[in-house]
């Protein structure tokens, strides 16, 4: 294999590679890059049989042919370059990255070895990759990040007519979203939401992702570039969860969603061993108050519109920032019940038709 390219397109192809896959396996081959040079240009590729991620860039093949080679220190090293070009050449059992006043070389791994990547499933639908990423991102801030209780680490995905409907939940909070996409098939499916949220950020805003999904993996596709992962689970939430958000409200908050953050941010120093804010709701005005027997005490307003009962929640501080940071830019409504029950976060449709709600619980109770 002989190849030229562009170094910095190359570099940024890595990283996205070695990113996106698992760095903790035991067995160096499932952490290898697989480059392949032939008319196209050259692919980028790697799986651990669980993800697999394929990338194609323009290059001027003089050799085609295929290796594989630890990825991160390819990644590592394109990254460091300034030539404008850089050359992959194979040089007996090494891979030499060629620039016009240095060389490095990597060492090749057994590609017999490698499980390859494995073919996309049947396709599901089609939709632009800017309102997936609108949708996708907030929703997979609800996911849990704790591996050892690995299904409230996913995000269901599941087609009703031409809409998507998105849902995360770690069992404190839970985000829901829905958006227009044009179906071609069947899709219900809980699947990693980090993942994903790292993926809908490689194509460009305009450009159409595809879904593709079977019994056992999904795959998202774009001209350029594919990923695809195993599934989780069987899909959850059940409908029990769902009617969470449309519990009975006892008081609606309309309220800048960064003016009430901000004040939540400042308040977070207060918040005390148990890192909670408290909101009480009064006339056309929020409180956001902190206190720490340690620290001391903060106590902000922020202009509202009120409609209902005046209460007052606590709530993980953390939380609450996150749901609201979703909302960046808007105004958000806040359907606030009494007592230990739910608050529901939502805001008008964007024009892109996506829809969010973010639900998060009071202090000490959990879904």
């Amino acid at each position: 294999m002989d190849l030229t390219a562009t170094t910095g397109d190359l570099a940024a192809a890595a990283a996205e590679v070695a990113r996106l896959l698992p760095t903790r396996v035991l067995n160096p081959v499932l952490a290898g890059l697989v480059l392949r040079a032939g008319p196209a240009g050259v692919e980028l590729s790697g799986s651990d049989r669980e993800r697999a991620v394929r990338l194609t860039r323009s290059a001027t093949v003089h050799t085609e042919g295929a290796v594989l080679v630890p990825a991160k220190p390819l990644a590592d090293t394109l990254r460091t370059l300034d030539d404008p070009q850089v050359r992959l050449v194979v040089e007996g059992s090494r891979l030499a990255v060629r620039t016009s006043n240095a060389r490095f070389a990597l060492p090749l791994l057994d590609l017999a070895s490698h499980p390859g990547v494995p073919a996309l499933p049947a396709l599901a639908g089609r939709v632009p990759a800017g309102v997936l990423a609108s949708a996708i991102v907030p929703v997979a801030g609800a996911a849990s990040r704790d591996d050892a209780l690995p299904v409230f680490t996913g995000m269901r995905i599941h087609a009703v007519g031409g809409r998507l409907e998105l849902i995360a939940t770690d069992r404190y909070r839970m985000a829901f979203a829905t958006l227009p996409w044009d179906p071609m098939g069947p899709l219900d499916v809980l699947v990693p939401a980090g993942l994903l949220a790292d993926v809908v950020r490689q194509p460009s805003a305009l450009e159409q992702v595809a879904l593709h999904a079977d019994d056992d993996r999904l795959g998202l596709s774009w001209p350029g570039g594919s990923v695809s992962t195993a599934l989780l689970a069987a899909p959850f939430p059940d409908d029990r969860v769902r009617k969470l958000l449309e519990a009975v409200i006892d008081s609606t908050v309309l309220v800048d969603a960064d003016a009430l953050a901000g004040a939540v941010r400042r308040a977070t120093p207060y918040a005390g061993p148990h890192g909670s804010v408290t909101i009480q709701v009064d006339d056309s005005e929020v409180r956001v108050r902190g206190s720490d027997p340690q620290n001391g005490e903060s106590e902000e307003s922020v202009k509202a519109t009120v409609d209902g009962n005046r209460l007052t929640k606590s709530f993980q501080a953390r939380y609450l920032a996150d749901a609201l940071k979703a909302f960046s830019g808007r105004r958000v409504e806040l359907r606030i019940q009494d007592g230990l029950r739910s608050t529901v976060l939502t805001s008008q449709a964007e024009a892109d038709g996506v829809e969010l709600t973010y639900l998060v619980v009071p202090l000490r109770t959990v879904v």
